[in-house]
């Protein structure tokens, strides 16, 4: 990340009135460029900032397994020489006016965010590099061999962590042949097979304006940001041709076991099945159903009976990551090797229990509690609000979705969780990986 501007963007920009529990959050425009862009844009005049992103459908889900790691380096490469500008140059133009970039990919999508002051000459020399950066990258031959050298030598790296070893493999038997099972970061062979000619082929294909999300948080005016939207898509490339769907995510039908020799002194276990697409009419049940089962930190189930009553791990959680096609329900824990055993049958013991009971009422009202009462600090800063546009736009959820946020946590009923977690968990078919397993190292 490019970065000398440290500067605090703490706005709170949802009111909350405890009493009413009603929400004024944020008055989300939206719109289309003349390219075909898709803009969301909220405006804020309570600091004198101004945040923005550009998002594509280029992330690793678009690789092959001979190209592993293509959508990667593409992402990376682009603010690495840009529009007649070096990579210090670009560093340099941002650094004169306290900008700062950054950038982010997982399995389906890739971008770039900017973080400027918006006084017009920061703000549009800030824009000027963003601008060239998206539409103009030129993937330096030289820049680009040092860049896989980098990268290949952080793969051989994580091939000794424990950690890295268990993601790995969790992917490999959750997905098999779908794309969500490639590693982002790509294989060493397949990063040092790739050229500058496949990421600019790349890059043509799905980086182009009809597929782009642009969101846009701060200090300027509609007319302000609709400039800003247009002249960073202006250029992009066109493609006729929709980009191909993922394929549907396939479920076990069996579970899967892999032990991982390691000679860690710990065991790291992860357990998972395909859960929901970003937009599924279970999300709700799941989100909270999640927050009691796995994901509200001490309150939770699993932390209560592997850690509080056992003192059998040193951490154990749960989450779902919707993508566009099914991603992952994931469980991880970390123990002693000689306890590993005992905290997998307490964990999937526990997991059964909760699937086939539901959770209490005296459960769900403390977790509706705690997550209406954080949902502010959701939205408590532009970065976080940036974030929440950049989805909405991907993945086409309703505006008024950060409206109906609360609400939608508070209709949640133990019944629905019940349905939810029945219906969308078969905890027999899971994949369990366990790295540093017992007995082997």
């Amino acid at each position: 990340m490019i970065s000398v501007f440290k500067c605090c963007s703490l706005a709170l920009l949802g009111v909350f009135a405890c009493a009413g529990n009603a929400f004024a959050i944020l008055p989300i425009q939206h719109w289309q460029t003349s390219t075909g862009a898709r803009v969301y844009f909220v405006e804020s005049h309570q600091l004198p900032m101004l945040d923005v992103s550009v998002d594509f459908s280029a992330g690793s889900s678009r690789d092959t397994p001979q190209m592993s790691g293509l959508a990667n380096l593409t992402r990376h490469m682009l603010s690495l020489g840009a529009g007649g500008l070096s990579e210090n140059e670009i560093a340099e133009k941002l650094a004169n006016v306290g900008a700062e970039l950054g950038g982010s990919i997982d399995q389906d999508r890739a971008g770039i965010t900017l973080r400027t002051l918006s006084s017009k000459r920061e703000r549009d020399q800030a824009l000027d590099v963003l601008s060239r950066i998206v539409q103009s990258p030129e993937f330096p031959e030289k820049v680009l061999d040092r860049e896989k050298t980098r990268v290949v030598a952080a793969l051989k790296d994580s091939a000794t962590r424990p950690e890295s070893i268990a993601d790995r493999a969790f992917y490999t038997l959750l997905y098999g042949s779908h794309p969500y099972a490639l590693r982002i970061s790509g294989e060493v062979d397949s990063v040092e097979a790739l050229k500058r000619d496949d990421l600019e082929a790349f890059y043509r294909r799905y980086y182009t304006a009809n597929d782009a999300v642009v969101a846009i948080i701060g200090d300027i005016s509609r007319e302000a940001a609709q400039e800003i939207a247009e002249l960073l898509t202006a250029k992009l490339p066109q493609e006729d041709v929709p980009l191909p769907a993922l394929p549907e995510v396939t479920l076990p039908l069996q579970a899967q076991d892999r032990e991982v020799p390691h000679p860690a002194t710990q065991s790291h276990i992860l357990l998972g099945y395909p859960g929901l697409k970003r937009i599924d009419p279970d999300y709700f049940a799941l989100f909270v159903g999640n927050y009691i089962l796995g994901g509200g930190g001490f309150s939770s189930r699993f932390v209560e009976q592997v850690r509080q009553k056992r003192g059998l791990v040193y951490s154990v959680y749960s989450y779902f990551d919707p993508l566009q096609q099914k991603g992952p329900f994931r469980i991880g824990l970390q123990t002693k090797k000689e306890q590993a055993q005992e905290a997998l049958k307490i964990v999937r013991e526990t997991l059964r229990d909760f699937i086939t009971k539901g959770p209490t009422e005296r459960e769900l009202k403390a977790a509706k509690q705690n997550l209406v009462g954080g949902f502010p600090l959701r939205i408590d800063s532009n970065r976080k609000i940036l974030g929440y546009l950049s989805v909405i736009g991907f993945y086409h959820l309703p505006l008024s979705y950060l409206d109906d946020f609360v609400p939608n946590v508070q209709k949640v009923t133990v019944a629905q969780i019940k349905s939810a977690f029945q219906r969308r968990i078969d905890p027999d078919n899971m994949v369990t990986v366990i790295v540093g397993a017992p007995g082997k190292s």
